[in-house]
C-alpha cells in the first residue's frame, strides 16, 4: 500500500486546483484520476488545426475569473469580444421589434424570478414564467445554461448564480480546455486510476483503486454529482447524507457540435442564431465565433438526452434540419461536422454540470462541508454561487486544498 499524505480524487478544476493549493507543503499529494487525461469537464480538441471545446469554453464572470490571470500567466490569449447569445442575427421571422419583446420579456422575467427567491420560496423556475410567446424559447436558454428545462431548476439557485455573475464572459481562443489543461501539467496525477472505495473510519484513510491501495492522512474528492449518487464511489462507514446532496444537486446535460462553414464569408463573425422561437427542443448556433469558419451548436435538457440515446450522427442531422430551414437549403452543401460531445456517455461523468432541483439549493453547503476535518468534498457542485462553471469547481478545490494544508502542517 502507498502512503502519502493527501490523497485528491478527480483532475478536473477542482482537483487540479487542489493540488496546486497544496505545492511547496511538506506533505506528499497525489492526485488520482479515473480517466485518460486531466481537465475534467474542460477538454479541448483540435481539428483542422483549430481549437474545439467540447466542455466549458466561455471565461464567465471574466474579471474576476481566476483562469483569466492563469491565462496570461501561462501564456493564453483572452478574447474579450461580447457573446450575442440572446440575438438572432441571420435569418427571417426576428425582426428588431422582435428582437426588443424578446429582452423586455426575459428581463421581466429575470425580475420575477429574482424576487420570488427574496419572498424566500424555492418554486421551480418555471413558475415565474410569463404566459407569453417567448416562454417555449425561456425554456430552451435553460437547457443551454442549467442542462434543464426550468421545471427542474431552483428559484435559489438561479438567483445565487445571477446575483454572482458580473455579466463578462469571454474565451480563451487557445481553448479553455487546454488552459485548465496546462494549468495541472505539474500537479502529481496518476491517470486512469478509478477509486471504487474510500474507508474513513481508520486512523489514515484508505483509498482503494484500480491500482492499487492507497493509505492518506486527508483525502479531498472533486467527482460529480451523478458518481456520488450512482455510488461510483463507495464510502465506509456510508455517508448518506452526501448521496442526498448529490441527487439533489443532478448533473444537467449540454452538448456542442462544432461545424466546417467551406463556405465563411456567406456569414458575419461572431453572429448568432435560434433554431426556433416556439419550441423548447432547439439548438442554439453562434456562427463564426472568433471569427473562425465555424458554427458552434449547443443543445440541452431532454433533447440533448434523446439525441445522445440516438446515437452517432444524431446531433449533426438535428442541427443540419434546423439550420437548412433556418438559412436555406443550400447550407447543407457548405456544412459539415467536425467534432461532438456527449457528455452523458462519459463514464465517469454522466452529464455536464449541476443544478439544484427546487427545493434543494441548500444540498450545495451539505455536500461541501468535511467528514471529521479529514474529508473533504470540491468541485463545481459545491460552490454556492459559481456552480456549473470551471472557475467554481476552482475555487472550491483551492479552498478545500488551503484547509487541508492548514490542518496537516500544524500536526506534528
Amino acid at each position: 500500500m502507498r502512503e502519502v499524505d493527501v490523497a485528491v480524487v478527480g483532475a478536473g478544476a477542482a482537483g487540479l486546483a487542489a493540488a496546486d493549493a497544496l505545492a511547496g507543503a511538506p506533505l506528499e499529494t497525489l492526485v488520482l484520476e479515473a480517466g485518460p487525461r486531466v481537465g475534467g469537464r474542460a477538454r479541448t480538441l483540435v481539428r483542422e488545426g483549430r481549437p474545439l471545446d467540447l466542455g466549458c469554453g466561455w471565461l464567465h464572470s471574466a474579471d474576476r475569473n481566476p483562469f483569466t490571470r492563469i491565462a496570461g500567466e501561462l501564456g493564453f490569449t483572452v478574447d474579450r469580444t461580447p457573446p450575442r447569445w440572446g440575438e438572432q442575427t441571420e435569418g427571417e421571422g426576428f425582426d428588431e421589434a422582435d428582437q426588443a419583446a424578446f429582452d423586455a420579456a426575459w428581463q421581466a422575467f429575470d425580475a420575477a424570478l429574482r424576487e420570488g427567491a427574496r419572498r424566500r420560496v424555492d418554486l421551480p423556475a418555471s413558475a415565474f414564467l410569463p404566459g407569453g410567446r417567448f416562454d417555449p424559447l425561456f425554456d430552451a436558454i435553460s437547457t443551454w445554461v442549467s442542462g434543464v428545462e426550468l421545471a427542474g431548476v431552483s428559484t435559489f439557485d438561479y438567483a445565487a448564480y445571477s446575483e454572482a455573475d458580473t455579466g463578462e464572459n469571454w474565451r480563451v481562443r487557445e481553448g479553455y480546455g487546454a488552459l485548465i489543461a496546462a494549468f495541472g501539467a505539474s500537479a502529481p496525477v496518476v491517470l486512469d486510476c478509478p477509486v471504487t472505495r474510500i474507508d474513513h473510519g481508520g486512523r489514515r484513510i484508505r483509498l482503494e483503486t484500480g491500482r492499487g491501495a492507497i493509505s492518506a492522512r486527508a483525502v479531498i474528492v472533486t467527482v460529480s454529482t451523478a458518481v456520488l449518487a450512482r455510488r461510483g464511489i463507495r464510502f465506509d462507514p456510508p455517508l448518506p447524507e452526501k448521496e442526498v446532496a448529490a441527487a439533489g444537486l443532478p448533473l444537467g446535460l449540454a452538448d456542442k457540435l462544432y461545424l466546417a462553414l467551406d463556405e465563411p464569408e456567406a456569414f458575419a463573425p461572431n453572429g448568432h442564431v435560434f433554431g426556433r422561437l416556439d419550441d423548447a427542443r432547439t439548438g442554439s448556433y453562434l456562427l463564426r465565433p472568433l471569427g473562425l469558419p465555424l458554427i458552434e451548436v449547443f443543445v440541452g435538457g431532454r433533447l440533448a438526452r434523446d439525441l445522445s440515446r440516438a446515437g452517432e450522427g444524431a446531433l449533426a442531422a438535428f442541427a443540419l434540419d434546423e439550420l437548412a430551414g433556418l438559412l436555406g437549403a443550400g447550407v447543407r452543401r457548405t456544412i459539415r461536422p467536425l467534432a461532438e460531445s456527449d457528455w452523458l456517455a462519459e463514464p465517469f461523468v454522466h452529464g455536464s454540470y449541476s443544478c439544484a432541483l427546487p427545493g434543494h439549493a441548500g444540498d450545495r453547503g451539505a455536500l461541501a462541508t468535511p467528514v471529521d476535518g479529514r474529508l473533504h468534498f470540491a468541485g463545481e457542485a459545491t460552490s454556492a454561487r459559481d456552480f456549473s462553471t470551471a472557475h467554481g469547481a476552482f475555487e472550491t478545490g483551492r479552498a478545500a486544498g488551503l484547509a487541508v494544508r492548514a490542518s496537516l502542517t500544524r500536526l506534528p
